[in-house]
């Protein structure tokens, strides 16, 4: 599984290679400090827009909890069951404006015992990743970046297929305040583009690279200005093998985590599978379950 996830970073093209040592430090890695948002910070809850739609994929009727897979399936991956995730919300906490300033959370308001999986860049591009996925059926919302993803847009898709959300991660993963605003606005719409493009659903959520910028009125003008309409940042990060967490060293329901697309070079030879396995492991043994984000988000009214 190492060798498979080696030769496939090999791979890309030397320029990539750099973008990848810059952007490996979005949210810490190994054992180095997250760069999260200081406070618990949620969305206030808007009025409910006529006519608004999930953000999840398309169902009729009352909205029903993602397929569980079977004891087999965890099995095959040495990790115990998770629980089943509840039914998502009829009533969304997080309902979203069509304009207006975008709001900034790194958490849901739920009483359900939930937290959500986010994942950002797109730089390793194991398959068995992708195997795991469609075994577990454990739900992610991916946050990709134009520059890291491009080289193969198409190892994305079959995680989309599995009714996992992509959203916008910027174009080359910049620190956002540290750049102008009309570079600002291109980072956001250039992602958006290719992203809508590419996989025929324009990005709802926007999450800035480590955090920086999200609660500037510079970043917001730019994120409204691009189409998502809120920006996304986290309670907790995976590392390799445990969560580095915000106060208490414990998860909390509608708690936001974040990982990263990374391999054995950034893992200190641990693959992205072992890395996904310890962070489900690290949930079950809090007795959590993973729902999807974009369940919990209304969008705006069409």
């Amino acid at each position: 599984m190492k060798q498979d996830g080696r030769n496939r970073t090999k791979a890309y093209a030397a320029g990539a290679l750099a973008l990848l040592a810059f952007a490996t430090a979005c949210g810490g890695n190994g054992d180095g400090a997250a760069a999260a948002p200081a406070d618990r910070t949620t969305a206030p809850a808007a009025p409910q827009p006529t006519g608004g739609a999930a953000v999840a994929p398309a169902a009729a009727g009352t909205p029903t909890a993602a397929p569980a897979a079977g004891d087999a399936a965890w099995t095959k991956w040495n990790l115990k069951p998770l629980a089943p995730a509840p039914a998502p919300p009829a009533d969304k906490p997080i309902k979203l404006e069509r304009t207006g300033t975008v709001p900034v959370f790194s958490d849901v308001k739920t009483n359900d015992k939930v937290v959500f999986i986010t994942i950002d860049d797109g730089a390793e591009k194991d398959p068995k990743f992708v195997e795991m996925l469609t075994d577990l059926k454990v739900p992610i919302s991916m946050f990709l970046t134009r520059d890291i993803v491009k080289n193969d847009y198409g190892y994305f898709k079959p995680l989309q297929a599995l009714g996992n959300h992509i959203q916008n991660h910027t174009v080359d993963h910049p620190v956002m305040s540290k750049i102008p605003p009309e570079k600002q606005k291109s980072e956001v719409c250039d992602d958006q583009s290719a992203l809508t493009q590419q996989y025929g659903t324009a990005p709802l959520l926007f999450r800035p690279p480590f955090g920086d910028g999200a609660n500037t009125p510079t970043l917001n003008s730019a994120v409204q200005q691009c189409g998502p309409r809120a920006i996304v940042l986290w309670r907790e990060t995976m590392q390799i093998h445990d969560m580095q967490y915000q106060g208490e060293k414990k998860l909390k329901p509608g708690d936001i985590i974040l990982a990263h697309f990374r391999g054995p070079k950034e893992l200190k030879g641990a693959t992205m599978t072992e890395m996904f396995g310890e962070l489900l492991a690290r949930i079950q043994e809090q007795g959590f379950s993973v729902a999807r984000l974009e369940d919990y988000i209304q969008a705006p009214a069409s």
